[in-house]
């Protein structure tokens, strides 16, 4: 059964997102604490284990500014299926964490994990660090306000987003991975698993035909990569029909996903194709719907809609740029 976050009693439905009272009993599969879910060979030391791989998307959903780290586990031998290679569809066993630190400390930790064959088996589970970041506990029902303003989801939230892809994975693609992400590497974020290491180590069922790149000059780029990576999951034409998804309309004519077979130019990606003219309008960014949207925080009057409470100030500077540049 599902429930509307703003009116239900269950802890963890925050603000008014769909939650999921099921959920929360499916995360009993996973370990209570961090440290044994297989991230870690040495949590002290901040090791990871064997087989666990950082990688960086090169465009990346806004999370209030938090710092993020992110890390991935494929099953020994196992091959991700990319015959779309818009929707990759991962192997049983699959893990990916995703870590966000506030002001420098860490707060919680997100475990995605694929039980089973098909991609109704993911879990997702959120770990809470304790004050002294020793260790992160599971946190099923999630926690309002963690380290002041940061949310943390409740199990029951996660797939809200994540289940508006058939992969049910977020940033972890083949043009997500085709370029490096801004950050270089360093002590505390080192070399990222790349496309390029995947096909080398034949770990993609198919290839890409030639090399991926965003079109478009730099402002543009930021504009598509920023609506790929914060909109696209619920804006798009493939989005599966599912109790996770009915919050959203998957019929709705805006698809903001930057698809590897439409990247000739900026006006052949699906946002110009299905957005520019209605949701932005050229030369106009004060009369274009989707700025003012992502320029907001309220009730059921933001963009993105779900864990954020704060503008992304930097963002919204470059789709107006983008905006008052379309002829």
């Amino acid at each position: 059964m599902l429930f509307l976050g703003a009116l239900a009693v269950l802890p963890g439905c925050q603000r008014y997102w769909l939650c999921d009272e099921q959920e929360p009993a499916r995360t009993e599969q996973l370990a209570e604490r961090l440290s044994d879910t297989g991230l870690y060979s040495d949590l002290a030391s901040d090791t990871l284990s064997p087989g666990v791989s950082p990688y960086r998307p090169q465009f990346a959903l806004w999370s209030d500014g938090a710092d993020k780290r992110r890390w991935v586990s494929l099953p020994a031998g196992s091959v991700i299926d990319t015959s779309d290679m818009d929707n990759w569809l991962f192997p049983q066993g699959t893990k990916l964490w995703k870590e966000f630190s506030v002001t420098g400390r860490r707060v919680e930790t997100r475990l995605l994990y694929k039980a089973g064959s098909t991609d109704d088996t993911w879990i997702a589970l959120s770990y809470v660090w304790n004050e002294a970041e020793t260790e992160a506990v599971a946190a099923p029902w999630g926690v309002v306000d963690a380290r002041g303003d940061h949310d943390v989801p409740a199990a029951g939230e996660c797939m809200a987003c994540h289940a508006g892809r058939k992969g049910r994975v977020l940033g972890f693609s083949a043009l997500q991975l085709a370029e490096p992400a801004d950050a270089p590497p360093s002590a505390d974020a080192p070399a990222a698993l790349s496309l390029h290491e995947l096909i080398a180590e034949q770990r993609l069922s198919n290839v890409p035909s030639e090399p991926l790149s965003v079109p478009g000059n730099e402002v543009e780029r930021a504009a598509l990569g920023y609506l790929h990576a914060n909109c696209s999951h619920c804006h798009n034409q493939d989005r599966p029909q599912s109790d996770n998804a009915r919050c959203f309309d998957p019929k709705k004519p805006y698809d903001f996903t930057l698809s590897v077979s439409a990247l000739d130019s900026p006006q052949s990606t699906p946002t110009y194709r299905t957005a520019v003219g209605s949701a932005f309008k050229p030369g106009d960014p004060e009369g274009s719907k989707a700025i003012d949207l992502v320029s907001d925080r309220g009730m059921f009057k933001q963009m993105p809609p779900l864990a954020t409470e704060h503008v992304d100030a930097l963002a919204v500077a470059n789709l107006r740029a983008w905006v008052q540049a379309l002829p």
